[in-house]
């Protein structure tokens, strides 16, 4: 049984393919936010889906089961799904790949993506993610855009690659478009450390945004806007009701207003880890019915 299966096979203009993953390449769910939400906006319709059965330990990610009609049970597999979504007001459509990070042959999925985006045609593969990082979160959210390419790198103002070390399966999956010939690309987004684990829109919102520009396609973001605002009084709120906090967010904020100049931490500043765990207790407090 061949793990791509098609529902349809829709004629697409110029298509650029938008891929995101949850797991490791996603520091605050930016960008698996950042691409649900470009579906919701562009009301993207399933045209294929990878089958789980052969990618995943289904005991560390496992499928979830529900209610249908208040007594039958459903089961809920980690599906990759592929979407597509017709923009008549640009010059070319979308495809979208929303799925988890896999846990096994990494390879044969990966050439499964590549193999969908040929079939329909796709002549950009763009992924998505966000990673930890010392920055501030009361400042303009850094996007790094990364290619391989020399021509793709010129034309679309991205920066050439140069990172070696561990990689997910978004650094394979450029491989496998590499190996059939697909122009890839790679957006990065810098989340701050200290507040990981909260769901990141400003992050979303700033992977949205730099989309625009590369796939030339305008996006309402007034919905991304407004939940990044109320992310930000949330943590702000965080930082001013803890003096060690405090006194860490305006260091990273001199680092970032002085690039030149490192700045001098102190050595009594609280570790990264107890930061972190304080701000996990306080948006938990701020979450109703928790």
């Amino acid at each position: 049984m061949e793990p791509l299966s098609w529902t349809d096979k829709p004629e697409l203009r110029d298509p650029v393919m938008v891929a995101a993953f949850k797991g490791w390449n996603d520091a605050g769910e930016s960008a698996t936010a950042a691409v649900g939400f470009l579906v919701e906006s562009f009301d993207a319709a399933e045209v294929a889906r990878i089958d789980p059965e052969e990618f995943f330990d289904f005991t560390a990610v496992r499928p979830t089961v529900r209610l249908t009609d208040g007594e039958s049970r459903a089961i809920d597999w980690p599906d990759t799904v592929i979407t597509a979504a017709h923009i008549p007001a640009a010059e070319r459509d979308l495809v979208f790949i929303q799925g988890v990070e896999p846990s096994l042959r990494w390879r044969t999925f990966t050439n499964s993506i590549a193999d969908a985006a040929s079939q329909l045609g796709v002549t950009l593969v763009l992924t998505l993610g966000a990673l930890l990082a010392d920055v501030p979160h009361s400042r303009a959210v850094n996007v790094s855009g990364l290619a391989s390419d020399q021509a793709l790198i010129d034309r679309l103002g991205l920066e050439r690659t140069t990172y070696e070390g561990p990689t997910g399966i978004v650094g394979v999956l450029h491989d496998a478009c590499q190996r059939a010939s697909l122009p890839s690309a790679s957006l990065w987004a810098a989340v701050p450390h200290y507040v990981a684990a909260a769901p990141n829109p400003k992050a979303a919102l700033a992977l949205v945004r730099r989309f625009e520009g590369i796939a030339g396609v305008a996006v309402d973001g007034s919905a991304l806007e407004e939940a990044s605002e109320d992310y930000e009084r949330q943590v702000n709120a965080a930082v001013a009701s803890d003096p060690d906090v405090k006194a860490f967010v305006e260091k990273l904020e001199e680092t970032m207003d002085e690039v030149d100049e490192p700045p001098p931490f102190g050595e009594n500043l609280p570790s990264a880890d107890a930061i972190a765990r304080d701000f996990q207790r306080f948006l938990r407090q701020q979450r109703p019915n928790e």
